[in-house]
């Protein structure tokens, strides 16, 4: 076999990947919860580079957890059933039928299709919700809305929505302990066993502090937190995020993902990062470069 010198390409990808070294050390034996959802799900080459890197992470010696999203594919599926879906500040009304639908959406298609992406990719994946050997415990929430005779806002029942209030880490320390990646749908009974839709980074963030996690990766859709000037925001803290908020630069979608982020690192997580799931192999890019990739948020 003829060997050549190496040419610029290979020595780049070597420089990478000693750049990657120090956080390779770092991070091994510790464990990172990854919130997956946004546009990356409707992608299979996007959900391919996904499942690499998740894959990647477990080979290096760091402990993925994966918890997914499914709103929009959940949309889809009542559109198909014929069933009228109303929100409540941004909250899907939720009745008996829709949280079935839910469940089988969420726990059944969406959960087995990323299981078989990291199994593609090389990796060993389990699918569960947080119904399986007792993970996540949950309690009702209630939405608000504005009350247009009052001028306040009021509590809106808004059916089987919930909140994780417990959650038991074993089975996920079990699998991973022994290789195996979780998957987790934002699935939950409450104390009575009826069965509640979870916000996907509410759900990802409470699994985070109970696991004692290093890293809460947040992918949505847009590059993080941005400025007024559409400038990213990479370094965080509550202070600063509470003047953010004052002043309206962070608004709508993203107060909630901030204050997952918040209660994450408040609750021991070291730090919590909101990425873009659109760029490819973002999760890498923010793990083992030294400029990393989206807003990380630190107590």
């Amino acid at each position: 076999m003829s060997r050549h010198a190496p040419n610029q390409t290979a020595l780049a990808k070597a420089e990478i990947l000693t750049e990657a070294l120090p956080y390779i050390q770092r991070y091994a034996g510790q464990t990172f919860v990854v919130k997956y959802g946004g546009h990356a799900m409707g992608d299979p080459e996007a959900a391919r580079n996904f499942a690499e890197d998740i894959v990647l992470l477990k080979a290096v010696g760091i402990n993925p957890v994966v918890v997914h999203g499914g709103g929009p594919q959940i949309g889809r599926m009542l559109k198909q059933l014929g069933i009228e879906s109303t929100f409540v500040g941004g909250l899907r009304v939720t009745d008996k039928e829709t949280a079935y639908v839910a469940e089988m959406v969420l726990s059944g298609a969406i959960n087995k299709e990323i299981v078989s992406w990291i199994m593609q990719a090389g990796g060993q994946a389990v699918g569960l919700s947080g119904k399986d050997a007792g993970l996540v415990t949950a309690r009702k929430i209630e939405g608000r809305e504005p009350d247009p005779n009052r001028g306040i806002e009021r509590n809106v029942d808004i059916g089987f929505v919930g909140e994780p209030i417990a959650v038991n880490p074993k089975i996920l320390e079990t699998l991973t302990h022994n290789g195996v990646i979780p998957v987790v749908a934002p699935i939950a009974p409450d104390a009575n066993g009826e069965t509640f839709n979870i916000n996907a980074d509410t759900m990802a963030g409470a699994i985070a502090t109970h696991v004692g996690a290093a890293r809460l990766f947040l992918l949505t859709d847009v590059a993080g937190v941005l400025d007024k000037d559409g400038n990213l925001l990479t370094d965080l803290d509550p202070a600063r995020i509470a003047q953010l908020q004052a002043d309206g630069t962070v608004s709508g979608g993203m107060i909630p993902k901030l204050e997952t982020c918040i209660t994450a690192v408040e609750g021991g997580v070291d730090a919590a990062v909101i990425l873009d799931g659109r760029v490819p192999h973002v999760t890498l890019l923010e793990i083992f470069t030294r400029g990393g990739a989206g807003t990380l948020v630190h107590k």
